[in-house]
C-alpha cells in the first residue's frame, strides 16, 4: 500500500513501522478497508475510515498483534454487507474472522435496545468470549466515539454517554483497564451530569486559586529526597478524576471536595518490589502517615491485578498546610498494568514474525478471582453455558450452548419456528444441524404456512423449543386424539357400568374441582388419547363420577316401589328418590329430569320445579317412565 495516499489509515503507516510492526497482512487490511469503506460513512458523521484510524490509534499503545490490528481496521466491515465472514477468513484465517464476529456481536450491547439489565449487560461483555483482544477493540472502539460526542444531537450525546459510564467503564475497571475506563468517564460525567460537573470543577477553580500550583513542587521535592538516598524514581502528580471524585463524595455524602483525602496524589515509580518498601519508609519520615490510610496492594492485589503501595500524608513537603496527599508506590510493570490492566500482559514483539498469543488462562484466572460484578447494587454471577447471536437487525439473541437455527427460530417466535424453511448463518446457508456460536448473524427464511416436521424433534436442543413444537404437531391430530381420548373414557365408563359421554362431554364439567370449558374438556381428551393421561385416572379426578363411584352402596337401600317403573339413561345403577317439592310420581308427568345429589342418589324432579332452575347443569341426568301395558321402554319429554 502506498504511503502517498492521504487517507486516515494511510497516515498510521509510518507509525506502525516504526513499531516494527507492519506486516503484509495488515498492508492487505488496509487496502481493503480501502476499497470496503469508500463513500461509507459512520453514523455519527465521520467516514469509516477515519474511525477505523481512530479505533486503531487508541489501540497502539496496547502493542496489539497483527490479527488485533487487522480486526480493528475491519471491525465494521460486516456492516457494509460488501464481504462474508466465509470470505474474511479466506483472506486473513479464522482467527481474525473469530475476533470480527466477536467484535460485532458485542458493538450492538447498548442499554436502550436491550431489555437486559445494566448488570446482564456487563457481564455478557465478560462472558461472550474467552479472548481479551474482542473487549480491548470493543473499548477503543467506544473511546473513539466519545472523542467526537460534537458531531452528534445532545440526545445522542446522552445516549452514547449512558453507555460509555454505566456499561463500558465499568467492564473496563473490572479487567484493570485504568486509561481506557479514565477517558470514557471524563467525557461522559459533564454531559450527564451537568450541573454536579460544574459544581465540582468550581470547587477545583476555588482550591487552585487558594493553595496555588503546588503539585510540581511537591514532587521535585520527593525526587530530589530519593535521589539523595539513593533511588531515582520517576515521579508525578494528579487531580482526582472529577467522576471519581463525584461518586466519593456522593458514597460519603461529602458537599467539599477539600475533605476528600486522595484529591491530590503522587504517583512513585521505582525499578523493584523491595524499592517500593524502602522508599514508603523514607516518606514516612518526612510526613506524617494518616491513620487506618495505608493500603498494600502488592501483597494483596485488586481483584483486577492492581497492586501499588498507598499511603495518605499530612504535613507533606510542598503541600499546603490542611490538604491531604496520597502517594502511589509501585513498580515499572505494577505502573503499567495498572494503566493497561490485564492488556499489560501481552504485546506484539519486535523478535519474531508473529505476535504472542493471548493468555486466554490468565484472563479466565481473573475473571474468576472476581466471583461477583463490583458494583453499586449487588453482585452478579458470571453468566456461563450460553451463546449470544444477532439478528439481520443487529438485535441480540440469548441461547444456550449447542443451539441450532431452529432454536433460533423459535426463541425470536413461536410463528417464525413453525414456518422456518432455512438459515443462512453469516451469509450462508446452514444444515439444520449446525450448532451456534457466539457472533453469529443468523437469518431465517420462512414458508408462507407451517410445514414443520416430527423430525425436527430430534434437532431443536431447548426444552421451550421443543415443547413449542410438540404442542402444535398434536393440534395437527387434535380431532382425531380427541376422538380416541373419548373413545377410551367411553369404555372405561362402560367398565364401571356407567352413562356415557354425551355431546358436552356433561360429566367432565368438573375436575378437580374446578370448571372446564369445552375447550378444557377436549384437550382432557386429547391426552387420554394421546397416551399422557390414563381414562382411569381420571375418573377418580370427575367430581360427578367420583360422587357416583363412591355411593354405589346405597342402591340396594332403595325401596322397591320407589324405582318401579323408572328408567335412568345409560342404566346407572343409581339409588333414586323423587323430590319432595314436585312430587313427580303424584302427577306421573311426562316431563321429569334427574338430578345426581351430593349424598349419591338421583333425586327425580318435574321439569317445570323451580328447584331445577338453580341445579348444576352438570349433575342433570336423564329419566323415563317405562309403559307397563307393554314393558317397553320409552323416553316420554
Amino acid at each position: 500500500m502506498s504511503e502517498t495516499v492521504t487517507s486516515p489509515l494511510a497516515m498510521l503507516l509510518p507509525d506502525l513501522r516504526q513499531r516494527r510492526i507492519l506486516t503484509p497482512a495488515i498492508e492487505r487490511a488496509f487496502r481493503l478497508a480501502e476499497e470496503l469503506y469508500v463513500d461509507e460513512m459512520h453514523w455519527m458523521g465521520m467516514s469509516q475510515l477515519e474511525h477505523s484510524a481512530a479505533v486503531l490509534k487508541t489501540l497502539l499503545p496496547f502493542e496489539p498483534d497483527e490479527e488485533a490490528i487487522i480486526t480493528s481496521v475491519l471491525h465494521q466491515v460486516l456492516e457494509t454487507k460488501k464481504i462474508t465472514l466465509p470470505e474474511l477468513e479466506e483472506q486473513f484465517g479464522a482467527s481474525v474472522r473469530s475476533l470480527t464476529s466477536g467484535v460485532h456481536l458485542l458493538a450492538q450491547v447498548q442499554l436502550q435496545t436491550s431489555r437486559n439489565s445494566i448488570q446482564n449487560l456487563r457481564l455478557m461483555l465478560l462472558s461472550v468470549t474467552d479472548d481479551l483482544r474482542v473487549i480491548l477493540i470493543i473499548l477503543c472502539d467506544r473511546v473513539s466515539l466519545m472523542d467526537e460526542l460534537s458531531r452528534v444531537t445532545i440526545k445522542d450525546q446522552k445516549w452514547l454517554c449512558q453507555n460509555a459510564l454505566h456499561l463500558f467503564a465499568p467492564v473496563a475497571s473490572r479487567l484493570g483497564i485504568h486509561s481506557l475506563k479514565q477517558r470514557l468517564e471524563n467525557a461522559a460525567f459533564p454531559v450527564l451530569y451537568p450541573n454536579d460537573s460544574a459544581l465540582i470543577q468550581h470547587q477545583f477553580n476555588h482550591v487552585h486559586e487558594h493553595f496555588g500550583d503546588f503539585m510540581p513542587e511537591a514532587a521535585a521535592r520527593v525526587r530530589f529526597f530519593l535521589a539523595e538516598q539513593g533511588i531515582t524514581p520517576e515521579v508525578d502528580g494528579r487531580e482526582k478524576q472529577m467522576y471519581s471524585v463525584f461518586m466519593k463524595m456522593k458514597s460519603k455524602s461529602l458537599s467539599q471536595i477539600e475533605r476528600l483525602h486522595d484529591l491530590f496524589a503522587l504517583r512513585i515509580v521505582v525499578e523493584t518490589e523491595e524499592d517500593c518498601y524502602r522508599v514508603l519508609g523514607m516518606l514516612h519520615r518526612i510526613g506524617r502517615p494518616a491513620a487506618n490510610r495505608f493500603k498494600d496492594y502488592i501483597a494483596f492485589p485488586k481483584p483486577n491485578g492492581y497492586r501499588s503501595l498507598h499511603t495518605t500524608m499530612a504535613r507533606f513537603p510542598g503541600v499546603p498546610e490542611g490538604l491531604f496527599l496520597e502517594v502511589q508506590i509501585r513498580t515499572r510493570s505494577m505502573h503499567r498494568e495498572a494503566e493497561y490492566g490485564i492488556a499489560a500482559h501481552w504485546s506484539y514483539k519486535e523478535r519474531g514474525s508473529a505476535a504472542r498469543v493471548i493468555d486466554r488462562v490468565h484472563l479466565q484466572e481473573v475473571l474468576a478471582k472476581q466471583q461477583s460484578f463490583e458494583q453499586e447494587d449487588g453482585s452478579l454471577p458470571i453468566i456461563s453455558d450460553h451463546i449470544y447471536v444477532l439478528t439481520p437487525n443487529g438485535d441480540i439473541v440469548e441461547l444456550p450452548e449447542g443451539a441450532t437455527p431452529l432454536d433460533f427460530a423459535f426463541q425470536i417466535h413461536t410463528d417464525v419456528g413453525l414456518s422456518f424453511r432455512s438459515a443462512r448463518v453469516n451469509g450462508s446457508i446452514a444444515p439444520l444441524t449446525y450448532e451456534l456460536e457466539n457472533g453469529d448473524v443468523v437469518e431465517v427464511m420462512r414458508n408462507r404456512t407451517p410445514q414443520p416436521s416430527p423430525e425436527w424433534l430430534k434437532l431443536v436442543k431447548m426444552a421451550s423449543s421443543k415443547s413449542r413444537l410438540k404442542r402444535y404437531l398434536h393440534s395437527l391430530h387434535r380431532t382425531e386424539y380427541v376422538l380416541n381420548g373419548r373413545n377410551t373414557l367411553n369404555e372405561e365408563l362402560h367398565r364401571h357400568h356407567l352413562a356415557l359421554l354425551d355431546g358436552d362431554y356433561s360429566v367432565m364439567r368438573l375436575c378437580d374441582g374446578q370448571e372446564l370449558s369445552m375447550q378444557e374438556r377436549e384437550d382432557l381428551l386429547m391426552k387420554i388419547g394421546q397416551g399422557t393421561e390414563k381414562a382411569a385416572l381420571i375418573l377418580g379426578r370427575l367430581d360427578i363420577l367420583h360422587s357416583m363411584l363412591s355411593h354405589r352402596q346405597f342402591k340396594q337401600a332403595v325401596p322397591p316401589k320407589a324405582v318401579m317403573g323408572l328408567i335412568v339413561d345409560g342404566g346407572l345403577p343409581m339409588p333414586i328418590r323423587f323430590a319432595k317439592c314436585c312430587k313427580p310420581q303424584d302427577k306421573q308427568t311426562d316431563s321429569i329430569v334427574g338430578i345426581i345429589a351430593r349424598n349419591g342418589y338421583i333425586m327425580i324432579h318435574d321439569q317445570e320445579c323451580r328447584m331445577i332452575r338453580q341445579a348444576n347443569v352438570a349433575r342433570k341426568i336423564g329419566v323415563r317412565w317405562e309403559d307397563e301395558s307393554t314393558g317397553v321402554r320409552k323416553k316420554r319429554e
